[in-house]
């Protein structure tokens, strides 16, 4: 009975300091970056009214199977991620954490835009046998 004990304290003792750890990274690549749209600065000097478009970053980041759109989360001082070079990330409640090694391998904070499946070449490519309704 004992020896029961002691088998189930130690599972649950593994159980939980595996579920504490991070989630490990993916591996990804910075495809692009585009300058979008992403607010209105107006300054009002008393009779005429001055507005400006805000540019956010937006970055392509692609893995085996998908494509993310991204931006930093931090508008005020973003960071310019160098193009072409892999990325890892994680994924963490509504964020990406992202970190790229060749750079400076600090982990920044990204909000996602959107999530895209990366085409298949053969779902791209019409059916081998048509249905009855062609």
């Amino acid at each position: 009975m004992r020896c029961k004990s002691v088998v189930l304290a130690s599972l649950l003792m593994a159980a939980t300091a595996y579920a504490k750890d991070p989630k490990a990274y993916q591996d990804a690549k910075l495809m692009q970056m585009d300058s979008v749209q992403c607010g209105v600065a107006e300054k009002d000097a008393k009779k005429n009214k001055k507005s400006q478009d805000l540019l956010c970053q937006e970055y392509s980041l692609q893995t085996d199977h998908v494509v993310y759109r991204i931006r930093p989360k931090d508008d005020k001082h973003p960071v310019l991620l160098p193009i072409g070079e892999n990325a890892q990330f994680r994924l963490e409640k509504d964020k990406m954490l992202v970190r790229v090694a060749q750079f400076d391998s600090k982990e920044r904070e990204f909000v996602i835009v959107s999530v895209k499946p990366l085409g298949d070449s053969s779902a791209d490519a019409s059916p081998a046998r048509p249905n009855h309704l062609q």
